[in-house]
């Protein structure tokens, strides 16, 4: 091989090396751009999370929503948050309500049952929600505690 030809490999060779560093450059500055992306989404997506969580348990203090219905989506927010947060003390009534309540039928299948066994299951639901009334609202009121505390909260 002569050195012309030797030269012109190594010039060729650098090339190739500085062109694949610019790629890695490229590509490492669109993996570093999409994390950021997806973290100001996940931030968004909790904010949101904790908007609705506050409005739910808003809701059940002013009476506007079921001890059923408001367990229930208090334990789906918090679920969506962080799903080790519906087993917290705090917010154990949540999780107790709509486990004893989870095998009742909603929408569409509620409205197929006959009047006898919807009565029944109103019944049900009226007992739990009895039961767990006073927990639920202390657990409402935790809620929108932890919307206070909550690590970058506007309130």
């Amino acid at each position: 091989m002569t050195n012309t030809t030797a030269v012109i490999l190594l010039g060729l060779a650098l090339a190739v090396v500085a062109g694949l560093g610019t790629y890695a450059v490229t590509l490492w500055r669109e993996v570093r751009r999409r994390e950021a992306f997806r973290e100001e989404e996940l931030r968004r997506a909790h904010e949101n999370c904790l908007e609705n969580l506050e409005l739910v348990a808003n809701a059940l203090h002013q009476g506007q929503v079921d001890i059923t219905e408001g367990a229930w989506r208090c334990k789906t927010l918090l679920d969506i948050l962080d799903p080790s947060l519906a087993s917290r003390p705090e917010f154990l009534a949540f999780a107790e309500v709509h486990e004893r309540t989870r095998h009742l039928h909603t929408h569409s299948a509620r409205q197929a049952l006959s009047p006898r066994a919807r009565f029944h299951e109103d019944r049900e639901r009226l007992e739990v929600e009895d039961e767990w009334r006073d927990a639920v609202m202390e657990a409402a009121a935790n809620a929108l505690q932890f919307r206070r505390d909550w690590p970058g909260s506007l309130h």
